[in-house]
């Protein structure tokens, strides 16, 4: 009878539990949409929130989490790692989608109603840069194998042979990290021994063979109907060979270094692309279409090339080749609304020195050069190191207070020419650099020095229309020309020099002295001024300091000159 009795209480109490569970079932599984109540991700709650709003709170609450350093032990040293440089962060996405999947299952419905449910973390996994840092960590903590390989000195083949190392082993270190993120703050790996890919013998075998043949004879690059021979002393200096993973060694070429020592010979395999733009006839821009090009894939080539080294000769690679894509389209070039005249400068110079030479270069260069809405124009990164086999020769600039002469001196007149334009054209000043001295051929306050690759020039395109370089010169004169669609009328504005300082005089014996004639220095302003149907809608200031220029006299066997 008693055992009767306490099993009607028993039953009565699970029934009541029952009954009181019920309201919190219908509660915990009303919401289809939202994280089922008492969910929690790494004691986080995430319960009752929507997939985005869940998301959302887990980045907030865990980001410190997320971004916090895993130690990595192994013998008697550690280091840390960084998630992000391991590849590991939180898949929320994943995570909330998992929450959600047991909103409707009765027995998930029962363990949150009774307290919750934990959630574990989905985890995002680069892979591959999660193997490339567990592959570094015996740099830090182990002592890395050494793998033999076959290096060219010249044209000689250098044989570095293997060593054994001690360390973690990668794929292990990988599964441990990945399962120790954001369950445990450290990890500790095992040390033990690392065995090279290749035996000192293999790496001796490919010495005395393959490496030897492979700079035995030239190999001929072939693309279409070009045909461009390498001597063994122009790709030796990329070429090496590695273990191939299966105990021997194979060639290996660097294609990108082997592109870049040919040099110039090269573009007679590749056909560069032409973008579109204008041409400026009868004062008027008519459209020029743009052309696709092809271009070596340098990534492909060595993988094309490494074959042929150890291949009977007539050796013959065909360059892979990719098509090149032109920075401007038609299409684009039709939509940037290059209609009229926005702006026009000339500066002026006496005729036939050779910065004169340099000046007419960079013209041709970037003449046609089209600006995309949005795009910052940088002369030095469109133009590059000016050099003699572009046509530039050397002229005087100022360096460190005094003439002296560089390739690509003078070219600061058509940066000041171009300056005035981008001014005049209601454009964005991004970086422009008045000259030290001031140099009377050019407006005081409005001009701007250049050099490579410092001093640079640049300005942006704010506009919503494209810009078109129309360049064009005398033999006294540059001028630089923008199209597009005008947005304003610009006035300039100066101040007169204040601050005015005198110079000095000094004689230098040097025999590579340029004369300086001596000029003041002074501080001037500059305001720009922007206009819209007659009404000013913004102003500018351009505020300038001059330095003295010194007039330097050269004396040369009792010869005194001064310019």
């Amino acid at each position: 009878m008693p055992r009767t009795v306490k099993g009607r209480v028993t039953a009565a109490g699970v029934a009541l539990a029952g009954l009181s569970v019920l309201p919190a079932l219908a509660v915990v599984s009303s919401a289809g949409d939202q994280v089922p109540h008492g969910t929690r991700v790494l004691g986080v709650d995430i319960g009752g929130l929507t997939e985005p709003a869940a998301r959302g709170r887990l980045d907030g609450a865990l980001r410190e989490r997320l971004q916090r350093p895993i130690t990595v032990r192994a013998g008697s040293r550690s280091t840390s790692l960084a998630p992000r440089d391991a590849g590991l962060t939180l898949d929320g996405a994943a995570t909330v989608k998992a929450a959600m999947r047991g909103r409707f299952n009765p027995l998930d419905i029962m363990d949150r109603a009774l307290g919750g449910k934990e959630i574990e973390p989905r985890v995002k996994v680069d892979r591959a840069r999660l193997e490339a840092a567990s592959g570094r960590l015996n740099h830090a903590i182990g002592t890395p194998a050494r793998e033999g390989r076959i290096v060219f000195r010249g044209t000689t083949p250098q044989a570095v042979l293997p060593r054994d190392g001690t360390g973690v082993d990668p794929r292990t270190a990988a599964q441990r990290i990945q399962a120790a993120y954001l369950t445990a703050d450290s990890v500790t790996l095992p040390v033990g021994p690392l065995r090279p890919r290749a035996s000192a013998e293999a790496v001796r075998q490919a010495l005395a063979g393959p490496a030897r043949t492979a700079v035995s004879a030239p190999v001929l690059l072939v693309a279409g109907k070009e045909r461009l021979t390498v001597p063994p002393a122009t790709f030796a200096r990329h070429l090496r060979f590695v273990p191939d993973g299966a105990g021997t060694l194979r060639p290996q070429v660097d294609g990108a270094r082997l592109t870049a020592a040919l040099g110039a010979r090269v573009r007679r395999l590749e056909q560069p692309a032409k973008d579109a733009t204008y041409k400026i006839e009868r004062g008027a821009p008519r459209l020029v279409s743009s052309r696709e090009g092809r271009a070596i894939d340098r990534g492909r080539l060595g993988e094309a090339f490494a074959p042929a080294v150890t291949s009977p000769e007539p050796r013959r690679v065909t360059v892979p080749l990719k098509v090149a894509k032109p920075r401007v389209t038609t299409e684009e070039a039709k939509r940037l609304g290059i209609k009229e005249k926005i702006s026009t400068f000339t500066t002026r110079h006496p005729c036939c020195a050779p910065r004169v030479k340099n000046i007419q270069t960079i013209a041709g260069i970037l003449d046609g050069h089209l600006v995309k809405p949005g795009e910052t124009f940088s002369l030095n990164g469109i133009v590059g190191k000016r050099d003699r086999a572009r046509g530039f020769v050397e002229a005087p600039m100022i360096l460190r207070g005094r003439y002296v002469n560089d390739v690509g001196g003078g070219i600061s007149q058509f940066a000041t020419t171009m300056f005035n334009a981008v001014f005049f054209g209601g454009l964005q000043d991004v970086q422009h650099t008045p000259h030290s001295y001031y140099i009377s051929r050019y407006p005081a306050g409005r001009e701007s020095t250049v050099s490579y690759p410092q001093p640079d020039f640049r300005w942006r395109n704010d506009s919503p229309h494209g810009v078109l370089v129309d360049t064009g010169y005398t033999s006294t004169s540059i001028t630089v020309t923008f199209w597009g669609t005008k947005r304003y009328d610009i006035e300039s504005q100066s101040s007169a020099r204040y601050g005015i300082k005198g110079f000095e005089s000094k004689t230098d014996p040097a025999p590579d002295c340029i004369p300086m004639p001596g000029a003041e220095g002074f501080k001037i302003d500059v305001w720009r001024i922007f206009k819209q149907n007659g009404k000013v809608v913004r102003r500018q200031r351009f505020h300038t300091v001059y330095l003295p220029e010194p007039r330097i006299t050269c004396e040369r066997e009792g010869d005194s000159t001064t310019r």
